[in-house]
């Protein structure tokens, strides 16, 4: 299991906290030290099962500054905001776990995170 966190945030903090009490092994990517190129985020929004605007902060600064809120969300846009992600990190949302039954979770509250831990079993 992995899972991308920003240290500062304390839905990362918490998640990480409900895995050590698992007991769960797992290894802390902190992702925007080591960010994602564009081939890992096309590989985890698949085992997500989303797009890339979907796991986009759209609040973020940066997204702001990219115009990022009027881009189509359309499959012929699907690089161009996977390319972003890449670029800027910070607009990923987090945290995400990838869990080792292939599948992958936006993990924002407690049912989820604890969800993924019985996945990854």
């Amino acid at each position: 299991m992995e899972i991308w966190v920003n240290p500062a945030c304390s839905k990362c903090r918490s998640a990480v906290r409900l895995l050590d009490e698992a007991g769960a092994e797992y290894t802390v990517r902190r992702y925007l030290e080591d960010p994602p190129d564009t081939g890992e985020l096309r590989a985890v929004l698949d085992r997500l099962g989303l797009e890339p605007w979907d796991i986009t902060r759209t609040q973020e600064p940066q997204a702001e500054e990219l115009g990022i809120g009027a881009w189509p969300k359309e499959p012929a846009e699907r690089e161009r905001w996977i390319g972003a992600l890449a670029a800027h990190p910070r607009l990923i949302q987090r945290p995400i776990i990838t869990a080792d039954d292939g599948s992958a979770a936006v993990a924002r509250d407690e049912a989820t995170v604890r969800d993924t831990i019985a996945r990854g079993r």
